[in-house]
């Protein structure tokens, strides 16, 4: 099986040579609205891309997805977003063929392994990469190199990419109200404490603020158990574009979208404030909770 590999696939600096005199202008104009502070990412296409340009295998198209993911992040740097979630690979991938699986990963150890070999161009953007979903189903080799990232990157300032895999909003919920069962039944919280902020705060994006707008390329017009508590006040946004496919004026025009649509958003947007942390009566819960995330991790 050939494998596509580009020695510019790397994750820093790869929209430069894209950039249009336009695009400066675009951004300026469309930067003078209400810009979301976060955008999720349904990366969906990539198979059909590598079916319908026949470039031999569905990883071929896995290829071509994380291309473009790199121009996208640095996009989004541009017109200052300031966090970023992707679905890299759902939990129900695992169903799909062993190749596939292990192409993916395989994929991902390469990826990631560059970022790190990559770091002092990480420190200069100050971007600093988080790991969502249950990563104890990953292999030990996959889950040291995120820990690594997560490490190298915890305290750069300037920007945050979520990396959701493997995941499913229903996997993230069981795992949360097993914390607070936890909590419960150690009589570290009471079941008149549980509320919406603190059920946020068990989740793995309980450090971040929620989605403004959640984008799904390829035509499909539903979620795929994606963040569906955080993005209950987003504004959705499909294109029918497949993920390699989706450039710089798609994710002006849903950045559009999204500021013609931000009043009616801010009606129903209930996003939560993370406070009880710094409640003293929940140190020992919260100290409860960063372990299991931690031995998650392990």
């Amino acid at each position: 099986m050939a494998i596509i590999v580009n020695d510019d696939d790397g994750w820093w600096d790869t929209a430069q040579k894209e950039k249009k005199w336009w695009h400066f202008l675009v951004k300026n104009i469309i930067s003078k609205g209400i810009m979301p502070k976060h955008i999720a990412f349904v990366m969906d296409g990539n198979r059909r891309f590598a079916k319908v340009n026949k470039l031999g295998s569905a990883l071929n198209g896995h290829v071509k997805g994380f291309q473009q993911l790199a121009k996208i992040l640095e996009w989004c740097q541009d017109f200052g977003i300031e966090e970023v979630t992707v679905y890299a690979f759902s939990i129900e991938n695992f169903k799909r063929s062993t190749e596939e699986v292990n192409g993916l990963m395989s994929l991902a150890e390469d990826k990631f392994s560059r970022l790190l070999n990559e770091k002092e161009k990480m420190e200069e953007k100050q971007i600093s990469f988080r790991f969502f979903g249950n990563l104890s189903l990953l292999s030990p080799s996959l889950r040291k190199l995120i820990l690594e990232i997560q490490d190298v990157s915890k305290n750069f300032k300037k920007g945050i990419v979520n990396v959701c895999m493997p995941y499913t909003s229903r996997d993230e919920m069981e795992r949360s109200f097993e914390i607070i069962r936890r909590g419960v039944q150690e009589g570290l919280i009471d079941k008149t404490d549980i509320t919406e902020t603190l059920i946020s705060s068990c989740m793995d994006s309980c450090r971040g603020c929620f989605p403004d707008l959640f984008i799904r390329t390829s035509g499909e017009h539903r979620m795929s158990d994606f963040m569906l508590w955080q993005c209950s006040s987003a504004h959705i946004y499909f294109d029918d574009v497949l993920w390699p496919e989706f450039d710089f004026v798609n994710l002006g025009k849903a950045i559009v979208s999204y500021q013609f649509h931000h009043s009616s958003i801010q009606k129903f947007n209930n996003k939560l404030s993370i406070t009880e942390r710094e409640n003293p009566k929940y140190q020992k819960f919260y100290e409860m909770v960063d372990a299991m995330k931690s031995y998650n991790e392990m």
